[in-house]
Order: C-alpha cells, then structure tokens, then sequence
C-alpha cells in the first residue's frame, strides 16, 4: 500500500492531537422548563426532600374533576364546592411529588377551616405522582412553563368570571402560587407561598394586585434567606407589600411525611396563613 507524506502527518495529528473530552451536563429545559427546572436537576436540591412516607386520605367532600385549558387541553383538579354559592375561590397548588393525598388533604382542612369557599387544588403534573425524590425531580425539572400557565389559567376560568381569588402553594407549588397570583390579575384577593422559589423580575411583580404571605425557613438551602431578603427589596421596587414570616426550619418544614418537619411551626405558619385568607377573602 502506497503511504503519501500528507497521510503519515495526517495519522501522526490523529494519534498524538489532545481528545477534547465531552462535557456531561444535566438536561434543563431552560427555554420550555419553568423557573425551578435546573433547581430540580440539581441532586443537593433533591436530597431536601426525603421519600414522602405512604398515605392515604380519603376525602369527606371532595372530587376530582376536568376542566379546560386554552391550549386545547384539559386538566385535572380536587374540588371541595362550597355548601353556599359562592364566588371566593381558593387554588391549592402541590408540592414537586403532585397532587397526592397529603395536598389533598391540605385542601380539605383549608376548606373546613375557611368555610363558604370554593377549594381547588390543581393538577399541575396531568396525573403523575412521585414518590421518590429523583422521580419527583424529573416531573419538575420536564413541567413545560407553557404547559403549567395553561393549567392555571384553565383553573381560573373555571372558577367563572365572578370569581374572586386566594392562592396557596408549597414548594414548587409556592412558585406556582405567586405566579397564579400575577394570572389572576384584578381577581386576586390573597396569595400564600410556602418556601418557594419567589419571582424576582420587578417588572413582573408589579403586575401584582394582592399582597403577599411569604413563609420560609431560615435553615432552607434550597430556598436562601439570601434570596427571600432579594424578594423583599424587589417587591418593594415594584411598589409591592409582601410580608414575610421566616422560622428556624428547613425546607419542607410544613410536610409531616418530611423528616425535618416542624410540628410548631407548621402549626403556627397555618394559623398565619389562614387567618391571612379569612381576612382577605372575607371569609
């Protein structure tokens, strides 16, 4: 076999060149992901939530339903009716493992303790639940932000053009309520989010039309008091009220199936958060 000059210096850079070794990275849907999507790929962020343990509630109101969404779709929901015509409504919004028992149980005992208000809580993940963290992550961290407007903005039109509004969330579902807040525009009365991601473009935020309960923990490292202090000074610039209630807990610290959880401040964080809801919706 005839061997050119040109071929010998051609194998010689091939042998001896340096392999350019590729880069593995997480996969986040920075474009059609939300705002938490690279927090849920992260695997530290993930270790703050331990397996829920398994639970089982059976509702004493409630059904799930079927409504519409504008992107052609439908969704799903718990509804508790209120037992009077009622035009308040309160969207439940879950944690990062959907809507599971333990949300739905949430709703109910908001439902009982508001009484006259219509309670629903959203299916954000179109019927997956997580029971394990990594799971849990992967629904996060793949929930198209296109996808999850829909299912709120589904949620609000259901509720009827009278419809007056309280949001409350945990986790992702703080994101999800604050966002549900900015949707809801001049029929938001009331928005609660439990150590969630909170939004920082100030220009959003002054499209608020409620004020907001924002409950955190001081030993979150997934939710920085770094960045709830952030929250505060953009609220402020968006001429916004916020109030802010941190406790010496850690992320998850309102989930009794979480190890860290907090019975007291759980407890005293619900009494704020109810009392905030009767008092802006009138209940």
């Amino acid at each position: 076999m005839k061997i050119t000059f040109i071929s010998l210096i051609t194998l010689f850079v091939s042998l001896f060149s340096p392999v350019k070794e590729e880069k593995t990275e997480i996969p986040v849907c920075h474009g059609q992901g939300n705002d938490m999507s690279e927090m849920a790929a992260d695997p530290e962020f993930q270790k703050l939530h331990a397996n829920p343990i398994p639970f089982h509630y059976v509702s004493a109101a409630g059904e799930m339903i079927r409504f519409s969404t504008p992107d052609g779709q439908t969704a799903n929901g718990f509804l508790l009716k209120s037992k009077k015509k009622s035009d308040k409504w309160l969207l439940v919004y879950q944690e990062w493992w959907g809507l599971n028992d333990n949300i739905k149980q949430q709703a109910e005992q908001f439902y009982n303790d508001l009484k006259d208000v219509n309670v629903l809580a959203v299916d954000m993940y179109d019927g997956k639940v997580a029971t394990e963290a990594s799971e849990a992550g992967k629904l996060m961290q793949g929930a198209s932000k296109d996808r999850l407007q829909a299912i709120m903005k589904g949620a609000i039109a259901y509720a009827g053009p009278k419809a007056t509004f309280g949001s409350v969330g945990w986790c992702f579902g703080g994101m999800l309520s604050l966002q549900s807040a900015m949707l809801e525009g001049k029929k938001a009365a009331a928005c609660v989010m439990y150590y969630g991601r909170p939004e920082q473009d100030v220009e959003k935020l002054k499209t608020l039309e409620t004020d907001v309960l924002g409950i955190f923990g001081s030993r979150d490292k997934g939710i920085s008091p770094e960045s709830v202090k952030q929250f505060e000074e953009n609220m402020q610039k968006a001429g916004e009220k916020v109030t802010v209630k941190m406790y010496d807990a850690g992320h998850g610290f309102a989930n009794p199936s979480n190890p860290v959880y907090d019975k007291e401040a759980s407890a005293d964080a619900y009494k704020l958060a109810l009392n905030y809801l009767k008092e802006r919706l009138k209940a």
